[in-house]
């Protein structure tokens, strides 16, 4: 891909051309190995990630953009001018309105950090308090580098979740599709062969005839309530915090999915709070910041009241997580230790990289426990609806 961009040399004096690389950062490489500091570096087609919808900033933006801040300050590039090889690069609508707020923003003379903490719905508390820790103490650097890191965790996160549950959805999916052809198309045909024949089915078999029935004289209302529940329940999930807690809260619920569900959270919470701690932010406020963050009601609530009413209020940090029934004692001790020893940060990081191989571990049982309860559920419904067949079959062929 060919690049254009204008660099300053090391005497000021600017220089102008193309340069055919793989990415940004190889022509960014090219430039600092020169000695040169970018002004603006523009491809001939403009930076697209395929998997984004235009109208939304996602966790790969936010990697992408911090991964490249960091790239650009450690090459020397000044903060303005990595902003606006940003805003070049860039052709999604979203990130090039932020991005240019940013730069709107700067050359006000406002602080980095403030266009971000504007759109904190987007970027959310940990990315806007660790831009701001690492404005304030001069390092934005290390901090674009930590921030590329938590990120990309969390999408791995997310990734492995989804990558786990992909299998038990296709089993479930092709499974309510047969079950449906079954009910719609299959069942009324037999049920109408029967009453045409004037062979009264034993009752088992008329209830299952009758409902294959009504389905059939009702099938493209029902599809549609069906196609409308879906996208309900994801518009609901994504756009209302309520019914996705209330949700959560009802799968903490059962016995194996609690497991994972809490072992997701300890693992966001080790990797926030770790982070936060390395950025130099006060343990009460790195708390307050990281209940924000976490979904899990519990934690929230355990988060706060060790900030609020126990460290606050003169407690130690291991004296605080200890008077919380959420966390498993190793968790705690291990707090309490590192404490002591001065190092909570390292050991949360720990226990985040921990959680996240249990976290692996668990997935694997649950889909090893949802998908004989699977078969065994669609596997019963469509027994019965076979039985329903053929006792009044075995029934009619035994009267000759």
């Amino acid at each position: 891909m060919i690049f254009h961009y204008i660099a300053s040399k090391q005497d000021g004096s600017i220089v102008e051309d193309t340069l055919d690389a793989r990415d940004v950062a190889e022509v960014l490489s090219v430039l600092a190995t020169n000695g040169w500091k970018p002004v603006t570096v523009q491809g001939q087609r403009a930076h697209r990630l395929s998997t984004l919808a235009s109208g939304r900033v996602t966790v790969t933006d936010q990697i992408f953009i911090s991964k490249y801040l960091a790239l650009m300050l450690k090459i020397g590039t000044g903060l303005l001018e990595a902003i606006n090889i940003l805003i070049a690069d860039f052709a999604k609508p979203a990130v090039r309105e932020i991005l240019t707020a940013v730069r709107a923003s700067l050359e006000q003379g406002n602080p980095f950090w403030s266009t971000f903490a504007h759109y904190s719905k987007v970027f959310g508390p940990v990315y806007v308090n660790l831009v701001r820790a690492g404005e304030t103490s001069g390092n934005l650097e290390k901090t674009f580098v930590q921030l590329t890191q938590i990120l990309t965790k969390q999408k791995e996160l997310k990734d492995q979740i989804r990558g786990a549950l992909i299998y038990p959805a296709l089993l479930l999916g092709g499974s309510m599709l047969i079950l449906f052809f079954i009910v719609m198309f299959a069942l009324p045909k037999i049920a109408n062969v029967f009453e045409d024949g004037g062979f009264e089915p034993p009752a088992f078999s008329r209830i299952v005839f009758t409902v294959g029935l009504f389905f059939a004289a009702h099938g493209v209302l029902f599809l549609v309530l069906f196609v409308a529940g879906i996208v309900g329940f994801v518009l609901a999930f994504r756009m209302a915090p309520t019914f996705r807690r209330f949700l959560l809260s009802l799968l903490s619920e059962l016995p194996v999915v609690r497991d994972v569900i809490k072992k997701v959270a300890l693992q966001r919470f080790a990797s926030i709070l770790s982070s936060l701690i390395a950025a130099g932010m006060p343990i009460t406020e790195a708390l307050e910041v990281t209940s924000q963050t976490v979904t899990n009601i519990g934690l929230q609530e355990s988060l706060q009241r060790i900030s609020r009413d126990g460290i606050a209020k003169g407690l130690t940090v291991g004296e605080a997580f200890k008077r919380e029934p959420f966390f498993p004692v190793t968790v705690t001790s291990l707090i309490a230790i590192s404490e002591r020893a001065g190092h909570l940060g390292d050991v949360l990081e720990t226990l985040s990289d921990f959680y996240t191989k249990e976290i692996d571990v668990s997935l694997k049982s649950l889909v090893a426990f949802l998908e004989p309860v699977l078969l065994l559920f669609i596997g019963g419904i469509i027994g019965l609806i076979a039985l329903a067949i053929i006792v009044p079959i075995y029934q009619l062929t035994s009267q000759f």
